[in-house]
């Protein structure tokens, strides 16, 4: 796979040709385009055409690689962070930072032979130092989260649970809402967005959460712009900070923690200057060049 293929657009402002790739981090997936250039216009509609399951691609977002020169708000980092994560929840909004996708981005800067093991990659929220670990697996500095003082009411849409959630940014929003057992975060309906009550300013994503050992939790998520999906890493990082702060823990360096989630399992350690360390699996599945008459239709 070389970096550089396929991301024309033609005259008009229609793209013409457009080669991407498929890729999830625990099954939270995207659609990873490669535009070092910058040369595409991703609009909204192309986003939610790709990630469109049934006449689409098929993802929870779009990830777009350009080199950080080439973005005027990624220019700042180019140096440190020489390629920028342009990410896209499904809807086609912007979101400020994405755990998951972040990892999958990484993977494919590697398999593209655009690094080694490690780099920094720019995103919206700043700089993100990453790191391929010797199992694979890839590590994502993910900064230090931020406690809110809301604590809103939060509704599930068919009202079988109401409770207060814990409130934090990480960056992105998050409200988090510990459930009694296992059983319970089954049976959530999140095939509708759950009500909060107050909204946090910019939305938010929301948590479910049981804590099932010392070092473990397990979690549901439904993500703003997006809906229920398989895996959220910055809710991850969100769950882990809210359950340690409930239950009455702080960050502890030697405490590493198990997220486990529908898709699969992460690690997360909060350590004590307060910094998050998010680790986890990141898979490529393939290639496709779309068809020149689809591209068409979305233009």
């Amino acid at each position: 796979m070389t970096g550089e293929r396929g991301n024309l657009a033609g005259g008009d402002d229609v793209v013409k040709e457009l080669q991407v790739l498929k890729g999830h981090g625990t099954e939270n997936d995207f659609v990873l385009i490669p535009d070092l250039g910058d040369e595409l216009d991703l609009t909204d509609a192309l986003v939610r055409a790709l990630c469109d399951r049934h006449a689409g691609v098929g993802a929870d977002g779009v990830l777009r690689v350009v080199r950080s020169e080439h973005v005027t708000s990624a220019a700042a980092m180019a140096a440190e962070a020489p390629f920028f994560m342009d990410y896209r929840n499904a809807d086609g909004s912007i979101a400020e930072m994405c755990g998951n996708g972040v990892r999958v981005f990484t993977r494919y800067l590697a398999s593209a032979g655009l690094i080694d093991g490690q780099t920094v990659v720019a995103t919206r929220a700043g700089p993100r130092p990453v790191r391929i670990e010797d199992d694979a697996t890839i590590s994502v500095e993910m900064g230090c989260p931020v406690l809110l003082d809301a604590r809103p009411r939060v509704s599930t849409a068919d009202g079988a649970l109401s409770s207060a959630g814990f409130a934090l940014t990480v960056p992105n929003p998050h409200v988090v809402v510990a459930v009694a057992d296992l059983g319970e975060l089954d049976a959530l309906d999140l095939a509708r967005a759950p009500l909060v009550t107050p909204a946090l300013p910019d939305g938010q994503n929301v948590e479910f959460v049981v804590r099932t050992a010392v070092d473990r939790i397990a979690m549901r998520v439904h993500e703003r712009g997006v809906g229920e999906t398989r895996s959220c890493g910055t809710g991850i990082c969100a769950a882990v900070v809210a359950t340690a702060v409930r239950d009455g823990l702080g960050p502890v360096d030697n405490l590493r923690w198990r997220v486990n989630v529908p898709g699969g399992e992460c690690l997360v350690a909060w350590r004590p200057d307060g910094s998050l360390q998010l680790c986890g699996p990141a898979v490529l599945i393939g290639e496709l060049e779309l068809d020149s008459g689809w591209l068409s239709r979305v233009g």
